[in-house]
């Protein structure tokens, strides 16, 4: 009897630990078909600022091989309505046949989620004029309420490049820096040097043009004094 009692009791802690674990990671992964143009919708009733992060994949069913597949050339248009507040649009987003989707519910209530197709491949008889063939597009949705740890991970993760970047680009100013003040340097001294040469040029012509003057002083005095020795002879 003891031990039934501790097998109960066993049982209800792990119970009660997988509805904690449930109750902490509230994702949903289904997928649903879609008919033509037609839209798909759900409720879901959210509470208050509860962020809902969607993300999901369209693949059109192909006859050649036999299974789904996804193209280019299908796309999804999700819309998200305040059913409590007269169907006020919140959402409306018209993309290619993968992504995500988020909002964050501004009152508590239930919120209408609805798929549509917005274009499909040639095959599509529905669309171009031929028959439907019925279910003709798979959507995979994954669908986490009130988590935003995936969110803020790729937002540091996003940061965390942006961060790298400017790093990145302030270390290579800092060379572009150091570069500009080597070249002022070099021209600094490029120009002292330039500056000294020319003195020694001005000096070293002022001292031939003075040696040049005390030449022509003395050969005029000597030609002076010979000529009057001449005449005097």
């Amino acid at each position: 009897m003891a031990q039934f009692k501790l097998m109960a009791s066993s049982l209800s802690i792990l119970f009660l630990n997988l509805i904690i674990i449930a109750s902490i990671l509230p994702t949903n992964a289904l997928y649903f078909y879609l008919d033509g143009s037609s839209s798909r919708c759900f409720f879901e009733e959210l509470p208050k600022n509860t962020l809902v992060v969607g993300d999901f994949r369209a693949e059109e069913y192909s006859t050649d091989t036999g299974r789904y597949d996804s193209h280019g050339q299908l796309g999804i248009a999700i819309t998200v309505d305040e059913v409590f507040d007269n169907d006020h649009r919140v959402v409306f987003q018209k993309g290619a046949h993968k992504g995500r989707f988020t909002f964050t519910a501004a009152d508590s209530g239930d919120h209408k989620i609805c798929f549509t197709t917005t274009s499909t491949s040639s095959g599509a008889g529905w669309l171009h004029g031929g028959a439907n063939t019925g279910a003709n597009i798979r959507l995979n949705l994954d669908l986490a309420i009130g988590e935003t740890s995936s969110i803020e991970s790729a937002d540091k993760g996003k940061i965390q490049d942006i961060v790298q970047k400017v790093k990145d680009l302030n270390g290579r100013l800092q060379d572009i820096r150091r570069e500009q003040v080597f070249q002022r340097e070099r021209e600094a001294e490029f120009r002292d040097q330039s500056e000294t040469t020319n003195a020694r040029v001005v000096r070293w012509t002022l001292v031939q043009l003075a040696v040049l003057g005390v030449t022509c002083a003395w050969q005029l005095s000597h030609l002076r004094a010979f000529f009057i020795k001449q005449k005097l002879t």
